[in-house]
């Protein structure tokens, strides 16, 4: 049904939307609407009624049977009752009184009961969320029409069912609206084995709707470029033989190396694949390799692109799979030869416009993925000249943007005689520019042509990276002459807010792309998976939806879903939005969007990407509810990422047992677990940075928590000059924080209070306000240990860090503010304990038992000591003697930590 362009009209599609959401969120019921059986039953249908919402803008609306053919992505058990109820409230729709009734009832959704009244499981639809606002603009629609206006919009709701029910009355199977040519077509599909669709036939059928004016949602938008990437090749028939099981393993159309030993033709007969479903095959293992990683059988992949390329030596991407496959097993030299093969094959093509430049961005990144960044940006630069001398901007948008990714991720000092000898908009400036300066001007490069090339997963892909540079970098002017205005040298959240959601709209926007790089390079194809799918173009799929391989966001009934690459790029900008808020200290948001990430886009995640979700929230389980709950996640996760090579959960285990080990005093487990971080770490200059810097500070940490003061001292300086080298301004802040603690505990306040002042100018200047905070603890600590003169001052400093701390810190920094406040009080000599004693216990209890779920037996026992002091004070004997003996308990586990073992985990 058309629609008129302009303003939100008020159409038969909306109303049946809005009786959905009626069904979804009924006015005033305290528990799961009839006849959702369960939480999750009942969130697909409102992710399912969100896509509609979001489609409902678009030129085109569906009509009703092709909506209530949609809702067979629910389940088969809701699908009767929701057809029927639907079908019957839009029947009883008789009289413009009817329609005055259901928009009152609506009304009545979205105000909702009195706010003091909600229980606990109340469903309540948020006015401002997206079935929320989608509601008022139809009330306002509402409001807004005239009584003629009512009238036929009512007049249309009528012919909107009568067409549908004349369709297709029984609603068994989805009405196609071609001849009956189709219908026998249809037929013949759920006939087929799932090899055997014929991928052309879609496409004409496509092509024939989008001819006679019909709809096509935008879920069916494939790219372009794909249609162009068959080649010409035919896979002969194999005659039946006593090899028939190696055919059967050649030919067959799976989605994993294990799946593709099906046996698909039971006959025994020889059989033909097209070429769609042999492009269709290599393009979802790629995927699949993509996703799966190191875990993705090397060898049984293997077996079969020997096959394939035996029976069809035309096939020249199988050399690209191979390479896809040798990378991710980190076998450099096969994935080398791999890449040149298949690059020396397509330069033979009639068409080879650009493919050196892209096998030269192919290489760079090769070279970037085994650690080699000296190479990677050899090699890129190249192609940066060969795709300028050739104009293939294309080329060089993605060029620009994989160098962007290196210099963001590797550390690089120096880059003049590199890039800015090669590339224009650099040297235009006319003035050596550092790094960071460098890496800021090729992003803003990037984005220009991506938005004029219309490279939407690009532009969102340099989004993220202009949020991530935003997020680290504080913004200089490009030239160091002429006027100069006055600039605040600091971040700016919004502008990394800004430029994360303007990433995220890729997936209410994405359109085909006309582009060969992405189709050779990325291969991310999620979307082919339906059409293995014997439906026919325009039906549902009737899975059961209950596994975890479902996509909560494809819930059209085309073949063609929502792409696994744009599906990654949003959910990259929810572990983006979680870097974000855990870098500015707000430890619930970055547990709301982690959570967010590893749910909604769980079946687009790499085993990687699932991993690094999982080490976030095990951090959060440690840092607020203590090592047992976390090791107990920690054992969960393990098993889960066990073929992970490189995995972070290797390294989130020994940064656990390093924390607990220096908490119940075990040096020597301490030193044992720095050792093993060292050794992580790889030896090449600017490659495993992160990792360098965790090792050193912990190696700091450890010779602090010996008494090593000089030592640690020296290895923190050493780490302070190689985070400056490397541009790290976010690391600094905490190794300047390190340095002031160094000079506490050697009894060196005064020296600590630079270091400290100067944290807390980083703080500020990237918006760090945890870290801020517990700058301004330390500095209160390091007065307070000046004597009692400062007690006051102290006391103010905690005053002003202790908001964020209660309410974004984690039990560690909750105990030592406590801690340091009951000091304040004692120290204050116009204080007096018998006055006013719980102002100082109160804290010390809570302090102390937020450390004994720590284990953290040394600050433990500084409470329990000072609370035995104030007891004394009291004359409380009793109490004090229970203060010394759990004083005393702490300082033997100190003594001897050797002698707790934990049965939870492996320190091997």
């Amino acid at each position: 049904m058309m629609k008129t362009p302009g303003a939100f009209t008020l159409t038969p599609h909306k109303v049946t939307v809005c009786i959905l959401i009626q069904m979804y969120a009924p006015p005033a019921l305290m528990s799961l609407p009839f006849p959702f059986s369960s939480v999750s039953q009942h969130n697909r249908f409102g992710l399912f009624l969100i896509a509609l919402t979001k489609s409902c803008d678009d030129i085109l609306e569906p009509k009703l049977d092709e909506l209530i053919n949609q809702l067979r992505e629910i389940g088969d058990l809701l699908y009767p009752w929701l057809t029927d109820q639907l079908i019957s409230r839009l029947s009883s729709l008789s009289s413009p009184d009817d329609l005055f009734t259901l928009f009152s009832d609506l009304r009545g959704i979205l105000e909702g009961p009195d706010p003091s009244a909600v229980e606990d499981e109340q469903i309540i639809l948020d006015t401002n969320s997206n079935l929320g606002m989608f509601l008022r603009r139809c009330l306002l629609a509402f409001n807004l029409l005239y009584f003629e206006g009512v009238c036929h919009l009512l007049t249309n709701i009528g012919i909107y069912c009568k067409e549908a029910l004349s369709t297709c009355p029984s609603y068994e199977l989805p009405c196609l609206d071609d001849s009956n040519n189709d219908l026998e077509a249809l037929s013949e599909y759920e006939n087929m084995d799932l090899e055997n669709i014929v991928f052309e036939k879609v496409t004409e059928e496509i092509e024939a709707r989008k001819m006679a004016s019909e709809k096509v949602s935008f879920h069916l938008h494939a790219p372009k470029a794909l249609f162009g990437l068959v080649e010409d090749i035919e896979v002969p028939a194999v005659p039946s033989s006593k090899n028939g099981d190696n055919r059967r393993e050649t030919c067959s159309y799976a989605h994993t190396p294990n799946d593709a030993l099906r046996d698909i033709d039971s006959g025994g007969g020889a059989f033909l694949r097209t070429n769609w479903q042999t492009e269709g095959y290599l393009m979802e293992q790629a995927d699949a390799i993509e996703k799966h990683g190191s875990s993705f059988s090397l060898n049984a992949f293997e077996v079969i692109l020997r096959q394939l390329q035996k029976l069809a030596p035309e096939l020249h991407r199988v050399h690209f799979l191979r390479y896809l496959n040798s990378l991710y097993h980190d076998d450099y030299f096969a994935a080398l030869e791999s890449l040149h093969r298949y690059f020396d094959y397509r330069t033979l093509d009639c068409n080879s416009f650009g493919r050196y430049e892209i096998a030269l961005l192919c290489l760079g990144m090769m070279h970037f993925h085994f650690g080699h960044p000296k190479q990677a940006l050899e090699v890129l630069t190249e192609a940066v000249c060969f795709s300028q001398q050739r104009s293939n901007d294309t080329c060089l948008a993605y060029t620009l943007a994989a160098i962007c990714n290196l210099l963001a991720e590797i550390g690089i000092s120096i880059t003049t005689g590199i890039l800015g000898s090669s590339y224009s908009p650099i040297t235009s400036i006319g003035t050596s520019l550092s790094v960071q300066q460098q890496l800021f001007v090729l992003l803003k490069e990037s984005s220009r042509l991506a938005e004029s090339l219309k490279l939407k997963r690009l532009v969102a892909s340099n989004h993220l990276a202009m949020a991530k540079f935003d997020l680290t970098h504080v913004q200089r002017p490009l030239l160091s002459f002429g006027p100069k205005n006055s600039v605040k040298l600091r971040t700016f959240p919004t502008n990394v807010c800004k430029e994360l959601r303007l990433g995220s709209h890729l997936i209410t926007e994405f359109v085909s792309e006309r582009l060969t790089t992405t189709a050779e390079g990325a291969f991310s194809t999620a979307w082919l998976k339906n059409l293995q799918k014997p439906m026919g173009a325009l039906m549902l799929s009737q899975e059961n939806v209950s596994g975890g391989s479902s996509n909560a966001f494809q819930f059209c009934a085309q073949p063609s879903s929502i792409p696994g690459s744009v599906m990654q790029l949003v959910g990259s900008s929810y572990l983006l939005r979680a870097t974000a808020w855990e870098t500015y200290g707000s430890a619930p948001l970055t547990r709301i969007n982690t959570l967010i990430y590893a749910t909604c886009f769980a079946d687009g995640l790499s085993l990687s990407d699932a991993a690094l979700a999982h080490v976030k929230l095990i951090q959060h389980l440690a840092v607020f509810k203590g090592y047992k709950e976390a090791f107990s996640a920690l054992k969960i996760a393990e098993e889960k990422f066990l073929s992970v090579s490189k995995s972070q959960i290797l390294l989130l285990k020994l940064q656990l047992l390093h924390e607990r080990a220096l908490h119940r005093g075990n040096l020597k487990l301490a030193q044992q677990v720095c050792d093993e971080l060292g050794v992580m770490a790889s030896s090449v200059t600017g490659v495993d940075m992160e990792l360098k810097t965790e090792a050193c500070l912990r190696h700091a940490r450890t010779l602090l928590a010996a008494n090593q003061f000089s030592q640690a001292a020296a290895v923190v300086h050493s780490l302070f000059c190689m985070c400056y080298k490397f541009n790290l301004q976010v690391e600094n802040a905490t190794v300047l924080l390190l340095l002031a603690e160094i000079h506490k505990k050697s009894g060196n306040a005064v020296l600590g209070l630079p270091y400290a002042l100067a944290s807390l100018s980083f703080c500020q200047s990237f918006n760090l306000d945890l870290l801020k905070a517990s700058a301004t603890l330390t500095l209160a600590e390091l007065w307070l240990s000046l004597g009692s003169n400062h007690a006051k001052r102290a006391s103010t400093l905690i005053q002003q860090a202790l908001p964020m701390i209660l309410g974004h810190g984690g039990l560690e920094l909750r105990a030592r503010a406590f801690i340091a406040e009951a000091k304040c009080f004692l120290s204050d000599p116009s204080f007096s304990v018998s006055q006013n004693p719980d102002i100082v216990l109160d804290p010390l209890r809570q302090a102390s038992d937020e450390l004994q779920v720590l284990e953290y037996h040394e600050l433990a026992a500084e409470a329990f000591y000072l609370m035995a002091i104030v007891f004394n004070q009291l004359g409380q004997a009793a109490e004090r003697e229970e203060a010394a003996a759990s004083f005393k308990k702490h300082i033997l586990a100190l003594e001897n930590p050797e002698g707790e073992e934990d049965p939870l985990i492996d320190t091997r």
